[in-house]
Formats: C-alpha cells, sequence, structure tokens
C-alpha cells in the first residue's frame, strides 16, 4: 500500500512540481491537472483489475503489474516539452500498475483475515501514513542529488527491489485448512455475483453514501490549512493543527478497524463517518481558538482515516468475496471520480461566495446523510468458504 502508485505518486507529487516548472516551464496549474489524468487512469484500472484477477490469477497480475509499472517509471524520465507527455503518462501508469492498486492488498487481507478483518485492513492501510512519512523526502532528496528523473527512477526501484521480491517469496492465498494441509485445494469464494451485485439496492447506499462522505472529506483536506490561514492563525500554528489531523487520520483507522469487528459494522461506521460533522460546524463557529480547532482537525481526521477501511469492510462482508475485485473496483472508481470532482466544486463554491462556508455546510451536510444512509443496511450476511471440488 506505501508503495503502490495511488499512494506513492499522490503523496509524493508536490516535490515535482517546482523541478519540472522550471525543466519544461509548465505552470503549476497544468501541472496540478495531471493528478486529473491520474485519477481518470485509475478510474479505468479499477474497473480491469477484478477481471484480470480473476482471468489470470491475482498473483501473476501483481507480478507484471510491477514489472510494467517500473518500465512505465523509467519511461516517464523522457518527458517532453509538451505537457500532454505529462497527462498521458499519468493516465498510463496507475492502469499498466493495476495489480498494485489497493484493490489487490485489501482483497488478500480479506481471504486471509475473518474475525480480525476490519483491523487487519486497518493496519494494512495505514501504509499511506510510512508513504507521507518517508516517499516525499526520498523523491527530494535524489531531485536534490540529480534532477526531476531521479525521483521516477526512485520510485521505479522501490517496485522492482523492495515490493517485487516480498511478492514472490510471500504473496499467497489462503487454502482450505491451510495451516495444517500445505497442499489443500484452493478456498473457493464465495458470495454474490457481479450482477446480484450490481443490482443490489445496498450496494449502492454504499456507493452514495461513502461517496458523498469522501467528497466532504477531500475538500477538507485540500482546503483546511488555507481556512485557518484565512481565520488569522499562522502558516505554522495552521500546520501544527493539520498534523493533528493525521495523527487522529491514523488512530481512526485502528479503533474503527478493531470495532468493526466486534459490533453492529454499519452503527460504527455512521458513528465514525459523522464526526468530521461535528469538526464542520466548529469551523463554522467562527471561533479562531487554537483548542477547538484542533479538536475539529482531530474529528475530521478520525473520519478520514476511517472511510477507507469501511468501504473494503462493508463491500467484504454485505457481498463476499467472489466478486470482491470487481465490486470494490467498481465501488472504488466512483469514489475515485467523486474525489477528482470535489475540489472543481470547492474552487467553485469559493469563487463565488469570497469563503469557506459554503464548502462546510456542503461538507457538514455529507457527513450527515451519508451515515444516515448505513443504517440502512441491515444484518450482515454471512458467508462460509469451502474448498474448491477435486477433479481427478
Amino acid at each position: 500500500v506505501a508503495i503502490s502508485i495511488n499512494a506513492a505518486l499522490l503523496y509524493g507529487f508536490g516535490t515535482l512540481v517546482v523541478p519540472l516548472g522550471d525543466a519544461f516551464g509548465w505552470s503549476k496549474s497544468e501541472l496540478q491537472a495531471s493528478i486529473t489524468f491520474l485519477f481518470g487512469g485509475a478510474v479505468v484500472s479499477l474497473q480491469l483489475v477484478g477481471w484480470f484477477n480473476l482471468r489470470f490469477g491475482m498473483k501473476r497480475v501483481t507480478v507484471i503489474s510491477l514489472v510494467l509499472l517500473s518500465s512505465g517509471y523509467l519511461a516517464t524520465t523522457q518527458l517532453t516539452q509538451s505537457i500532454w507527455s505529462m497527462y498521458i503518462a499519468f493516465a498510463i501508469l496507475p492502469i499498466v500498475g493495476m495489480g498494485a492498486l489497493a484493490v489487490t492488498w485489501t482483497q488478500l487481507l480479506s481471504l486471509w483475515y475473518d474475525q480480525n478483518r476490519g483491523l487487519a485492513l486497518a493496519i494494512g492501510l495505514s501504509g499511506t501514513g510510512i508513504t507521507a512519512a518517508t516517499i516525499p523526502r526520498l523523491m527530494t532528496w535524489g531531485i536534490e542529488q540529480w534532477d526531476w528523473r531521479a525521483a521516477f527512477v526512485i520510485l521505479a526501484l522501490l517496485n522492482l527491489l523492495v515490493l517485487l521480491p516480498l511478492i514472490l517469496l510471500w504473496f499467497k492465498l489462503p487454502t482450505a485448512n491451510d495451516a495444517q494441509h500445505s497442499g489443500a485445494a484452493p478456498v473457493q469464494l464465495t458470495g454474490v455475483s457481479f450482477r446480484e451485485g450490481m443490482g443490489s439496492l445496498k450496494f449502492w447506499t454504499c456507493n452514495l453514501a461513502l461517496g458523498l462522505v469522501i467528497s466532504a472529506i477531500v475538500g477538507m483536506v485540500t482546503s483546511t490549512v488555507p481556512m485557518l490561514q484565512a481565520k488569522g492563525l499562522s502558516a505554522s500554528d495552521a500546520s501544527i493543527i493539520f498534523s493533528c489531523f493525521g495523527i487522529s487520520l491514523i488512530f481512526g483507522r485502528m479503533l474503527i478497524g478493531y470495532l468493526l469487528d466486534r459490533l453492529w459494522p454499519p452503527a460504527i461506521s455512521a458513528i465514525s463517518l459523522v464526526l468530521p460533522a461535528v469538526g464542520c460546524f466548529i469551523y463554522l463557529s467562527g471561533t479562531t481558538e487554537f483548542a477547538p480547532l484542533m479538536f475539529a482537525a482531530v474529528l475530521v481526521g478520525f473520519g478520514a482515516g476511517a472511510e477507507f477501511d469501511i468501504a473494503a469492510f462493508l463491500i467484504a462482508r454485505y457481498f463476499g468475496l467472489r466478486e470482491y475485485g470487481r465490486l470494490f473496483g467498481v465501488h472504488q472508481g466512483l469514489n475515485t471520480v467523486a474525489s477528482a470532482l470535489a475540489p472543481l466544486l470547492f474552487a467553485y463554491l469559493l469563487a463565488t461566495t469570497g469563503g469557506y462556508n459554503a464548502m462546510l455546510v456542503y461538507s457538514a451536510a455529507c457527513c450527515l446523510v451519508g451515515p444516515l444512509l448505513l443504517l440502512t443496511l441491515g444484518r450482515v450476511p454471512r458467508f462460509s468458504a469451502a474448498p474448491l471440488p477435486s477433479h481427478s
């Protein structure tokens, strides 16, 4: 998760803006549009990876994806003066690296863990915290030592020298009675069919509920620091408050993951995802005191940390693992679209109103309606795994 493109390139993108601008004369707004192309490529890959995993096998798809992704990173060092070379590269990279996206890692964790699946997902997905702490610094070091090309070489080497060997050594799908019989038949994945899932009201309830929440969270993440500075806080104080957001994100992910395994998942999901709405109301109160603003950031971060884990958990629990890759791919594709469109909406609201209150009202509404929708999901079905029949 830490090395995957949707974490590493996204978190490390800021280190590339100035060097690429200096090298090619591209403006910051032109470079920022690269993220839209990255999201666009991710939407395509998320729809394909589930089918490829079913058709060719997860490990094979993942290994090939890592090799192709590394080659893609190295090819990106040959960017031309046209900004479209950057756009095309960012659109293609997540497609060729589809097997190394979060769909694969969440499915693998869901296959291995049942009783503690929520906590396992929380721990695994906390790899993004490693990304935030290490990848930008590593890319910055490479750029300082050489130039912007070094950043892409580093990303390629991380996939080839760190992740690929781990996959070849340890990537394994569970088998029936895995602990007792090393040669047992593979476990048959149970759950609804892809058509049943796509036609399920509960599936689209999850899509709508979590899509609303993620659109609000993205807006809060990208706007918290400038919003606090607009309130009169210094850049350093705003950064300190935002760091509390990051800490609570990790803590929220772990706690909610633990509770999802033990209590009714929709209730835990709703409670955690409604907390950002409380944070929005604190911001709307107009307070400029440090402590309440820090508390608001903690509440928003708590919900932000839980959202992705909740999505992975609910899709696996309510629809089974038979078509998890494809159904979660559809869900994440829709969330990616919401993530890409939300900043455009917030930019429009900021331009038309001249302040952040409209954005806060929208975010609070999303974090109230979305969690309430999750409470309609009802009882969690149980899908028991069985060994595939042997053919002699």
